[in-house]
């Protein structure tokens, strides 16, 4: 079953897609939680998502955090990458729909047309679109983001210790840096050049790699990773 978060407001949307997972592991201790950036979108991981489960796991809750990006690219390379992960993707609606596992679609900002396909195959639609006027409310962290994006140590270090005590899953403090990084990639800054944006990204999906191995705890790897920049 799909659920789907998406609308122009990317901070609410982000949030809550992250709200909504917290709330569901509380309800279900034991239910197993996946998140796949784009880059890990192939049709080998979406018919685990929609097939898996067994004896000791009976449901899986996966996030597919931000499928759908801009339509820019920092390279014909990431090009590529985008083109391909929206088709494997909008190719798995179906099995995904079909699922017993709770499948998190987050895609903020995501084309009418787009949208519109998903929203038909999910078994609820969340649409968080930004008001003309708003207040900042906790959650996305700009603060975070901005440390990353101006390349500081001390800041983002200092940044992610502060939403850890203050309760932020390390999972959703990930989902917002990974989602920097890749919209370094487009969108240029004076502190990552195209190819180093783009080694951020690959990097970020390396340390959750390897936290899922059990080498160290996403928010122990967390700290190191900005410690290392």
């Amino acid at each position: 079953m799909i659920y789907f978060f998406h609308g122009s407001d990317i901070e609410k949307a982000r949030t809550k897609a992250f709200e909504w997972v917290a709330t569901a592991r509380a309800k279900e201790p034991n239910l197993a939680y996946v998140r796949l950036s784009r880059e890990e979108l192939t049709p080998a991981a979406l018919e685990d998502a929609a097939l898996s489960g067994g004896l000791f796991v009976k449901r899986l809750l996966i996030l597919i955090d931000d499928p759908f990006p801009a339509a820019r690219a920092a390279s014909d390379e990431e090009g590529d990458v985008k083109e391909e992960s929206a088709g494997v993707l909008e190719g798995h609606l179906d099995a995904l729909a079909a699922s017993d596992n709770a499948i998190l679609i987050l895609a903020p900002k995501l084309a009418a047309a787009k949208a519109k396909k998903i929203a038909k195959k999910a078994k609820k639609e969340y649409k968080f679109d930004a008001p003309v006027a708003r207040e900042d409310a906790r959650g996305f962290n700009s603060n975070l983001v901005n440390a990353l994006a101006a390349r500081s140590r001390e800041k983002l270090w200092l940044e992610i210790n502060r939403a850890l005590r203050a309760g932020d899953a390390p999972e959703m403090l990930h989902g917002l840096l990974h989602w920097k990084a890749r919209d370094l990639m487009g969108s240029g800054s004076r502190a990552w050049t195209p190819k180093e944006s783009r080694q951020l990204s690959l990097a970020l999906i390396a340390l959750l790699q390897n936290s899922r191995r059990g080498d160290l705890d996403l928010a122990s790897s967390l700290e190191r990773f900005a410690l290392s920049l």
